[in-house]
């Protein structure tokens, strides 16, 4: 099994959130961690993204 992930971008498009937001959000433990794969790329779960989008229907 094979795990999504994805780049700023595809967070953005996903949750709808501006990048600012995420990366704060991230640093203050209120969004999920990324994933540096190196110095300039880093990537998020996309199941994880799924996960906490799904936490926060209905609030």
């Amino acid at each position: 099994m094979r795990t999504e992930m994805g780049r700023i971008q595809k967070v953005m498009e996903r949750t709808g959130l501006c990048k600012s937001t995420i990366w704060l959000w991230a640093k203050e433990g209120k969004f999920p961690k990324a994933i540096k794969l190196s110095r300039r790329v880093t990537v998020w779960n996309m199941a994880e993204i799924d996960a906490w989008l799904k936490s926060k229907e209905g609030k």
